[in-house]
């Protein structure tokens, strides 16, 4: 997360001897940890939900365009029976023209 170092953590710890004795360290230490570990399970805890809320938005997308897929594939079922039903009425033709025969040629 951070870019620190080896070397950096050990000029801190020394500085933190230094200021703070051999005797407040340990505690201090302790605390400090603990703080950092509180604030590691917090944004962890947010980027969860973060996480968890995108997935839901994910899914909800996909459920709209999987409802939309059904709801143009029901469309084109209605057309396609349509279709059969008009192709299996009966249509109305006309007979077609007879010409007369063609007089006798002298």
């Amino acid at each position: 997360m951070f870019d620190i170092g080896f070397s950096e953590i050990a000029l801190v710890a020394l500085v933190a001897l230094i200021v703070l004795g051999p005797e407040r360290l340990p505690r201090v230490a302790r605390t400090a940890g603990a703080l950092l570990r509180r604030a590691r399970t917090s944004w962890q805890g947010v980027r969860d939900e973060i996480e968890r809320e995108l997935a839901a938005e994910d899914l909800k997308k996909s459920m709209q365009d999987l409802k939309r897929q059904v709801d143009v594939r029901g469309d084109l079922r209605e057309m396609a029976r349509g279709v059969e039903s008009a192709a299996h009425e009966p249509v109305a033709t006309t007979p077609p023209e007879t010409t007369p025969p063609d007089p006798p040629r002298p």
